[in-house]
């Protein structure tokens, strides 16, 4: 009986630490493309992001329009990878930019290897 508490123990504390793993590897991927893809990612303070989500309800099309619209303070014309196939990582970011809290939320491929499209 002791032993079966253990394992069970073990395998909750293992995947623990893999979502921690996913959640630090999304947050950078968002800091990275912020950094990249922002107007002017000086001016923002405050960073905090919600927990890692999955998601199959977003569509090729709509992936498409998030890509064409962009979002308010983000550069035109960015570049995204190929279109995702299957579910799709999303991560929230709130941050400070000229005393507006604002927000936008970042959505990954299933490999959690790159940005895919944000709003």
């Amino acid at each position: 009986m002791k032993s079966r508490a253990y394992i069970i123990i073990g395998v909750s504390a293992l995947l623990l630490f893999a979502s921690c793993g996913q959640q630090h590897k999304a947050e950078s991927l968002v800091s990275d493309f912020v950094a990249e893809n922002m107007e002017n990612p000086s001016a923002i303070s405050d960073k905090d992001y919600a927990d890692l989500g999955t998601t199959h309800h977003i569509s090729d099309s709509l992936i498409t329009l998030m890509r064409q619209r962009g979002a308010s303070g983000f550069k035109k014309g960015i570049t995204y990878g190929k279109m995702p196939s299957g579910d799709l990582y999303f991560l929230r970011m709130s941050y400070i930019s000229n005393g507006d809290t604002l927000q936008n939320t970042f959505y990954f491929d299933s490999e959690l290897s790159e940005v895919v499209a944000f709003k």
